[in-house]
Formats: structure tokens, C-alpha cells, sequence
């Protein structure tokens, strides 16, 4: 059987398994934007805060996924729970760096001209500082979704969803007819889904980014 062949037999399962594949990144995605934006405006004002938030963030990402995973099943058991808490430990970096290099970068002579209109501190940060800082935040959720695509697929060790468990399988099956087409299968698929959210986030850059800010 071809590597075509193997598709058409099987491409309801790997529809269902690339379902299950973008909606654990999206859904981590979320989380971790979520996190990493709070967390770079409660510590970007202070030097050593936006260090150690860095510095925490980082260190998450030196401990390897199949260790993070590994570490994490006697705590939450299997399946979904330790799939979604790494993903969303390993989205931090980018989004917390960015969020504190964006929201430094912000001209202050802008934040003294809303000061001086009248706007209270969370007017300024949710009317000047994050719309400013939102080119290099959404930079980061670029990378970061980059990076979970890949990293998801090692959920299947712990028996979590997505394409990971497409390679996992032929893997494990090595010598016979399908293993190769498994294999291939799987990461062709998670490459897409990464090329697919890319382009999403192109288009939301477009959407929510003024022409001036961009240029």
C-alpha cells in the first residue's frame, strides 16, 4: 500500500486525530496567552520582576517534553490533563518575553499624553500600552504555536490526543507495510496544521494591527 492509498484508507482517523491535534493547541494556546500577557504587564515595570518572570519561563523550557510529560502523569494521571499543563508551561517563553520587551517599548511621551487627558493607569494599559505592544505579543503566539505543534505530538506517551499518536504507532510497528506511511503521516500532518495557524495569525496581524504600527 502507497503512501496515497494509506491516506484514503485512513483519513477519517486522521482527520479526527488533527482535530483533536489543533484543538489542544488552541486551547493551550489560549491558556498560555492569557498567562504570558498578565504576566508580562504585572512585571514589566520592574527589572528584576520581568528577569525572573523570563528567567522562570525559560527554565520551563530546558526540561525535555517526553520528561515534562513523564514527570507529570503521577501527578494528573493520563490522557488530556498532562498534555494540556505542559503545552501550555512551554507557550509561556515567547509570549512573556515579548509581552515585556512590547509594553517597555511603548514611547512613553504617548503614556505621558493619556496621563495628562485624564486616563487612569488601566485606561492607559488597555487603550495606549497593549495596543502598542500587540505586534511583538502576537509575535510571540506565533512562535509559541509553532513550538507546541511539534511538542503536542509527544502527548501520545501519555496517551493524549492529537497526530502524535499516528507516529507513536508506527513507531512502534517499525518493519511492517504501514509504519513508514504512519510516520510520514503524522508529521505531514502536523506540518500543515502548523502552516494553517500561521496563516490564521497573518491574517489576524492584518485585522487587528493599524497600517501605520505595521509599517
Amino acid at each position: 500500500m502507497n503512501f496515497w492509498e494509506f491516506l484514503g484508507s485512513r483519513h477519517q482517523q486522521l482527520l479526527t486525530d488533527a482535530g483533536q491535534h489543533a484543538s489542544a493547541v488552541f486551547q493551550c494556546m489560549v491558556v498560555a496567552t492569557l498567562l504570558g500577557v498578565l504576566t508580562g504587564v504585572v512585571t514589566y515595570r520592574s527589572e528584576w520582576a520581568g528577569n525572573l518572570a523570563t528567567l522562570a519561563t525559560s527554565t520551563v523550557l530546558t526540561i525535555p517534553s517526553l520528561a515534562m510529560i513523564g514527570l507529570l502523569i503521577p501527578i494528573v494521571g493520563l490522557g488530556v490533563p498532562p498534555t494540556v499543563t505542559a503545552l501550555t508551561l512551554y507557550g509561556l517563553l515567547p509570549i512573556v518575553r515579548n509581552a515585556i520587551v512590547g509594553l517597555r517599548g511603548v514611547d512613553p511621551a504617548l503614556v505621558d499624553a493619556a496621563t495628562g487627558i485624564g486616563m487612569s493607569r488601566v485606561a492607559r494599559l488597555l487603550r495606549v500600552e497593549l495596543p502598542l505592544a500587540w505586534p511583538p505579543i502576537l509575535t510571540g503566539i506565533r512562535v509559541s504555536t509553532q513550538m507546541l505543534m511539534g511538542i503536542a505530538a509527544i502527548a501520545a506517551y501519555a496517551s493524549g490526543p492529537g497526530l502524535g499518536n499516528e507516529i507513536f504507532r508506527g513507531i512502534a510497528s517499525l518493519g511492517s507495510k504501514n509504519a513508514l506511511n504512519q510516520v510520514l503521516a503524522g508529521t505531514l500532518g502536523i506540518i500543515v496544521l502548523a502552516l494553517l495557524f500561521d496563516a490564521a495569525y497573518v491574517l489576524l496581524g492584518r485585522l487587528t494591527i493599524p497600517r501605520g504600527i505595521r509599517a
